[in-house]
């Protein structure tokens, strides 16, 4: 039903319909600011005074208020009340969908929770950085990136990871992306033609290597990882994601590792190592890299993004020597250099050690939210979970026949504001293609993170 409440500071029309008391003040509330009519910096009645104006209970509008507060759209300040945050809103060439229901809780694989990035050790570090800065780190940057940031990687990545360089071998690039087109414009240069990548693999990654101008050579996907096997039939490289792969979370076995690094000797080939998330362990000693074992072949890929958070763009990659030059040159001419400051910053993070404490807290915290996603799962036996011991995400695969399909569960998943993804979609041969959902155990908040399991459930209900 319409309603309208006013402040001292505001007057709006919301529209409390369908649902439960509370979502409905959500959704109206998040639509309004969606839709830029509650403004960046506006502040919100308190929540006595809007359960007073609409009829609600005060708990009811407190919880509403912090859900938005941990989705983003609302800033709470202990005695200063609830203000809006900036968030991007439709423009009149992008309306928004009939029936489309803005996603409530992030279950999307790979993603982690930005809420708890530690801001306290970002600002320590960027005081100490600042307070030591030579003028000339104001100035026109590295493109093979900071040597204080590729010094103390080097010793990281070999102290927990097993990888085999030095920082001249080092390449710091603007997040993954970046590294990955960078490398594939390196080796094309060079005359590699044909790429082997995972199937099921990231989508979004092979398009990278597509758009370089490679042909994709399918590598399908067992209970041992990628059938190295399949190289014989021709590649200059190979895409893989050795330690956690992606999206089944199976490790490659130790003979298919050995049969990989013989591949590359033999044929001078290159094996890409996409280490997207070997810091999350859980159930398993560490799969340790695959560059350690050929450091001459084998390219190694790292990102922060799921350590601290995607939007600091900072990734490296781990060369081979003939490969250094190539990459920083066409580092040079796509963006000359990633920012400086963030560079210096994370190596005070990884020299202090505050990195390593940051990783460890993370590995626990998600490691909890694993186990209450596998116990709530186990209510539902048609579904098999997958890749359980490592990584921020964990996939399911529905039952060949009966019950509702992949489609059908992704939509009721949409309908109430839960996004996560599908496995169909991220097979390359069509012939093929099983039915699963990935769903990801990272993003919510840890407030957040019950209430999304709740509505995860009640979208699988048909498969109980």
């Amino acid at each position: 039903m319409p309603e309208k409440w006013s402040s001292s500071r505001l007057d709006l029309h919301l529209e409390l319909a369908g649902g439960g008391r509370r979502a409905a003040l959500e959704a109206a509330l998040r639509a309004a600011i969606r839709q830029g009519r509650l403004a960046a910096g506006a502040s919100l009645p308190s929540t006595r005074g809007l359960a007073q104006e609409l009829g609600l209970s005060r708990g009811t509008v407190t919880a509403a208020y912090g859900q938005l507060a941990e989705e983003g759209y609302l800033n709470l300040r202990p005695g200063a009340g609830a203000t809006v945050v900036a968030v991007p809103t439709p423009t009149a060439d992008e309306p928004a969908g009939p029936g489309q229901v803005a996603p409530r809780h992030d279950l999307r694989p790979g993603l982690p929770d930005v809420s708890a990035f530690p801001v306290r050790a970002w600002l320590a570090a960027t005081r100490r950085v600042l307070s030591q800065a030579r003028p000339e780190v104001f100035g026109v940057g590295d493109p093979q990136g900071r040597i204080e940031l590729r010094t103390a990687l080097a010793d990281y990545l070999g102290r927990t990871r097993g990888v085999l360089t030095t920082p001249g071998r080092i390449v710091i690039t603007s997040g993954y992306y970046q590294g990955l087109g960078l490398l594939c414009q390196a080796l094309a240069a060079r005359g590699a033609r044909t790429a082997a990548v995972e199937d099921p693999g990231h989508r979004d990654f092979h398009a990278v290597v597509l758009r370089a101008g490679f042909e994709a050579l399918p590598l399908p996907v067992d209970g041992r990882g990628a059938a190295v096997e399949a190289l014989t039939a021709g590649a200059d490289a190979a895409f893989l994601t050795p330690a956690h792969q992606y999206p089944t979370g199976v490790p490659l076995h130790p003979s298919r590792r050995q049969a990989l690094c013989g591949w590359a000797r033999s044929v001078g080939g290159v094996v890409v190592e996409d280490d997207y998330d070997g810091e999350y362990r859980y159930d398993r000693q560490p799969v340790g890299a695959l560059q350690g074992v050929a450091p001459d072949h084998v390219v190694y890929c790292g990102t922060s993004s799921k350590t601290l958070g995607p939007a600091l763009r900072l990734a490296w990659l781990v060369l081979p020597p003939e490969l250094v030059a190539p990459v920083v040159r066409a580092k040079q001419e796509s963006d000359l250099y990633t920012e400086t400051l963030g560079q210096l910053v994370l190596a005070d993070l990884l020299t202090t050690h505050a990195y390593d404490r940051h990783v460890r807290a993370a590995r626990l915290r998600y490691r909890r939210r694993r186990e209450l996603l596998l116990d709530r799962l186990a209510a539902v036996p048609r579904l098999t979970p997958h890749g359980v011991p490592a990584g921020l995400h964990t996939l399911v695969t529905l039952p060949p026949s009966g019950g509702p399909s992949e489609p059908q569960l992704l939509a009721a998943c949409a309908g109430r504001g839960l996004a996560l993804r599908g496995l169909s979609e991220l097979h390359l041969s069509p012939a093929s293609r099983p039915e699963g959902l990935l769903i990801g155990f990272g993003a919510p908040s840890d407030r957040a993170y019950p209430a999304a399991l709740d509505t995860l459930m009640e979208a699988l209900t048909p498969l109980c």
